[in-house]
């Protein structure tokens, strides 16, 4: 990586924190600890750094309220720390907004290892400077307003452009239909779930564009959507 990264690592056990942050300062990272969730978000908003690793059990407030409060203002990467097989299902099924997580005990390596793929992932996705997002055969001009699918020109509503754009700019991560309201009604009108319902199936249909028998948009059931 050609500039040094920030990862903001939120965990309450000292010997942890600190053998994540020698692991990440070898493969020149910069690193901040924080050893519980009261300043997290403070601190998100001032320094904004590339990466945060966020342990779910944490003192003043946990690590799943402190995920879903960073998803309202920033995308940033966030990896989740576990010590408990089944929280995993809470932390996936309940679509907070994390993009990996890990369980205790860990590799140090192989959470260094997650946060670089993770990271690559991102530039790649990151929006160029025409303005324009790409994942797979999708495309959206956010100067235009315009979208294709596999080179065809697909009209979308408004709302439509949003939902896609939410689902493509982090792929894999399960949307609740809540968050998927936030996203598409800026004015925080009311609406029901079953009219987010109503827009992912049109718009499942418009991508059907170039995808054969394996549509990228996934219906979660109970839960939400993602684009993978």
């Amino acid at each position: 990586m050609n500039q040094q990264k920030h990862v903001l690592v939120v965990e309450d056990e000292p010997k942890i924190a600190q053998i994540l942050v020698e692991f990440l300062q070898l493969e020149d990272f910069q690193a901040t600890v924080l050893h519980d969730g009261k300043n997290v978000i403070e601190f998100v908003k001032k320094h904004s750094p590339d990466f945060v690793i966020l342990d779910v059990m944490l003192p003043f407030k946990d690590g799943y309220t402190l995920c879903k409060e960073i998803r309202q203002f920033s995308t940033v990467p966030i990896l989740m720390l576990t010590a408990r097989v089944d929280e995993i299902d809470r932390i996936m099924g309940l679509g907070i907004g994390a993009d990996d997580y890990v369980c205790k005990p860990f590799s140090a390596r192989e959470v260094v290892a997650r946060v670089q793929a993770i990271l690559r992932r991102f530039e790649q996705q990151s929006i160029s400077l025409d303005n324009v997002v790409t994942y797979k055969n999708i495309q959206l001009d956010l100067a235009r307003h315009q979208t294709t699918v596999a080179d065809v020109h697909v009209e979308l509503t408004p709302v439509e452009f949003r939902l896609l754009l939410a689902l493509v700019k982090r792929p894999g991560v399960v949307f609740s239909r809540d968050q998927l309201m936030n996203t598409c009604y800026e004015d925080e009108r009311i609406v029901s779930s079953r009219t987010i319902d109503s827009h992912m199936k049109n718009l499942r249909a418009k991508l059907q564009i170039g995808q054969s028998a394996n549509p990228l948009l996934h219906s979660i059931y109970g839960v939400g959507y993602k684009i993978e």
